[in-house]
């Protein structure tokens, strides 16, 4: 990520970046106020957060203003403005933010992680992330260090996410996978790293994972990453749905929903990304974190439609529908995590359903949970890092959809909410832990189509930033 720092005096060959209010500038410098303040007066929308006005003033220093809005000054109104100003500045254009004297710490945080998120450009695009240090300009930089760190690792989870999701899966299979995450442990005093090949899979009873592997010349992994700091009160296990590639297997995806499935691991790439930063953090904090990996391809090994399939627990599932193959890699997981790990709390994220984008559009996930504490806990983090949820309805009555007549469960009923009965589905596995779990269904925000916010077009990172906020409380 390119460097953001914290000073008293902003060095004169940088380009401003004046914060605008409703009511016109928050801050000033003498030899720009004036100007500032008519061009707020003749602006449209002036204030708004993420609103740009551009003030070019030749031969004189600095030669440009960016005046951009920052709402009503909470944490989310300055993540858009540093995001605005991120992407309206040219990469290499080094900036200066002037921020109001006495700005809460929160304004720090936003703004920071608002810059670096929408410096992010998906690497080999057209265009290249931003490369150029932006200063901060404050009345007492020690003040604000703690939320700068903060903001740096939200952030750099954030842009790890979107890296992986990002990566083609032509390069992202799941031994790909299972060694970037050895690399990036390997420098993290105290978190650990182990890798699950094919044959302890099998040994130890992995079928779901198994099954939906078995098509591909990649072979399946699992990655667990244990955080155990001296003194930790709670243990959280964060599951991440990571599927590298999924055609569909043999219930094959027309090419247009195809196309885009190198993001179906985003639930992955969040909860190791949010490991990663808990590690860089040191927070007090037990997390073990479980990722299965798979490659859901079409050959005459690949699982069929009616297949019975033997999970972790013993118990049986049948698929008739090889399409939903992430509730089959998670089951697995999930039955490992409440055997043999004994958390306080289990949370899974999955790119599970196209279903939960029909009720809550592209921006917000499903959050599923018995757990009202864990459910509002988790809401406020999503709140927090704009990273938004809904949580929806467990109906027990829908778990009568599940029933087979040739195994424990039926995986993908025909009958009911798809993102529901999908959820409930997975419940089945979690055993004494399913009042102190939760899951978040988050197809639809992984992907943006186009530059939104603090979102550049492609992977999100959705859920990365959100974990850390849960986890740091």
């Amino acid at each position: 990520m390119f460097p953001i720092r914290l000073v008293a005096r902003p060095g004169d060959d940088r380009t401003r970046v004046m914060v605008v209010g409703p009511a016109g500038p928050l801050a000033t410098e003498t030899d720009s106020a004036a100007e500032l303040s008519e061009l707020c007066r003749s602006a449209d929308t002036p204030g708004r957060a993420g609103t740009v006005q551009v003030l070019p003033r030749p031969l004189r220093t600095p030669a440009k203003v960016l005046a951009v809005g920052v709402g009503a000054a909470d944490e989310a109104g300055w993540r858009a403005c540093g995001a605005a100003a991120a992407r309206t500045a040219a990469a290499d254009e080094p900036l200066a933010v002037v921020l109001p004297a006495g700005a809460a710490p929160d304004a720090v945080h936003g703004l920071a992680e608002g810059l670096w998120l929408g410096g992010y450009r998906a690497p080999g695009g057209a265009k290249t992330s931003r490369t150029a240090e932006v200063e901060l300009v404050v009345d007492d930089p020690d003040r604000y260090a703690d939320g700068l760190d903060v903001a740096r690792a939200g952030a750099s989870a954030a842009w790890l996410a979107r890296d992986l999701t990002n990566t083609p899966s032509s390069v992202k299979n799941p031994a790909w996978f299972a060694e970037r995450m050895l690399a990036e442990s390997a420098g993290r005093p105290g978190l650990t790293a182990t890798v699950w090949e094919p044959d302890r899979l099998a040994a130890e009873g992995f079928g779901g994972v198994l099954a939906v592997g078995g098509g591909s010349a990649n072979p399946p992994r699992m990655v667990e990453l244990a955080w155990a700091p001296s003194g930790a009160t709670r243990h959280v296990v964060l599951v991440g749905k990571g599927v590298t590639f999924d055609t569909g297997g043999i219930s094959i995806k027309p090419v247009g929903a195809m196309q885009l499935m190198r993001k179906d691991m985003g639930g992955a790439a969040a909860v190791v990304a949010a490991t990663l930063a808990v590690a860089d953090l040191r927070l007090p904090v037990r997390v073990t974190t479980l990722v299965p990996l798979a490659e859901n391809a079409v050959s005459g090994s690949a699982y069929r439609p009616g297949d019975v399939i033997t999970h972790f627990d013993g118990t049986t599932s049948e698929s008739t529908n090889t399409d939903a193959e992430g509730r089959l890699v998670l089951a697995d997981a999930l039955g490992y995590a409440v055997a043999r790990l004994a958390p306080d709390v289990v949370i899974d994220l999955a790119t599970l359903t196209g279903a939960n984008a029909v009720a809550l559009g592209t921006r917000t996930a499903a959050l599923y949970s018995h757990d009202d504490e864990l459910a509002r806990a988790l809401f406020a983090a999503g709140e927090a890092s704009g990273e938004r949820m809904w949580r929806m309805p467990l109906p027990d009555d829908y778990a009568e959809y599940l029933r087979s007549d040739i195994a424990d469960r039926h995986s993908s009923p025909a009958q009911g909410g798809g993102s529901v009965t999908a959820a409930l589905y997975l419940r089945e596995f979690l055993g004494d832990r399913a009042d102190r779990w939760a899951h978040l269904d988050m197809s639809a925000p992984s992907w943006a189509s186009a530059a939104d916010g603090e979102l550049s077009k492609g992977a999100t990172g959705w859920g990365a930033r959100m974990l850390l906020r849960y986890l740091s409380a």
